[in-house]
């Protein structure tokens, strides 16, 4: 491999971790009612673990009302023990066909803690886009080490790819602010 397809590679692998972070983002509940805060959840259908997207529909018909219906009515009580067990905090109410998930108001308290969650979700993305780096970064040295390139233009592909670095990490910190701020907005 060349020099600029180890930077485009680590650019796509930090994009992937951004991405992932910022799914992860929009698994935190905040004021309204987003079918992504139920992103997480994994029923036990049949002895098998499966996202709750693939057992039901899941809409959002008011700003602070969720409905889960479920394509097999059997799996209704399931799907609702595990909603009532998870860390949303939502109080799932069955009505034979369809589960109902009104999103309360959030407290200032709760606010504070999903902001710190959110806050540990940035820092995971930090972190994969660091090993992203040192990783690239080895494989660079091993080029050098191997006689494919010289030392000038490694420490170019080294300046290069914290360029690289900093601007993933700026993207994702800019991320988290607007999470931030969508969570503490009242």
């Amino acid at each position: 491999m060349t020099i600029d397809e180890f930077i485009d590679d680590a650019t796509r692998r930090m994009d992937k971790s951004v991405e992932s972070a910022q799914h992860e983002f929009n698994t935190l509940r905040t004021g309204r009612a987003s079918a992504a805060l139920l992103d997480r959840i994994q029923i036990d259908y049949y002895g098998t673990k499966t996202p709750l997207n693939q057992l039901a529909s899941i809409n959002a018909p008011e700003p602070r009302l969720l409905t889960v219906q479920p394509f097999d009515p059997s799996s209704l009580p399931s799907i609702e023990r595990t909603i009532q067990e998870s860390d949303l905090g939502l109080t799932p109410s069955n009505d034979g066909k369809i589960i109902r998930l009104p999103i309360p108001q959030l407290t200032e308290e709760r606010r504070k803690e999903l902001v710190k969650v959110a806050h540990h979700i940035a820092e995971d993305g930090r972190v994969k886009i660091r090993n992203v780096r040192r990783d690239v970064m080895h494989d660079l040295r091993e080029l050098r080490e191997g006689g494919d390139v010289g030392e000038d233009e490694e420490r170019r592909a080294e300046a290069e790819l914290q360029k690289v670095t900093d601007a993933k990490v700026a993207d994702l910190e800019a991320h988290l602010k607007a999470k931030e701020a969508e969570i503490m907005e009242v």
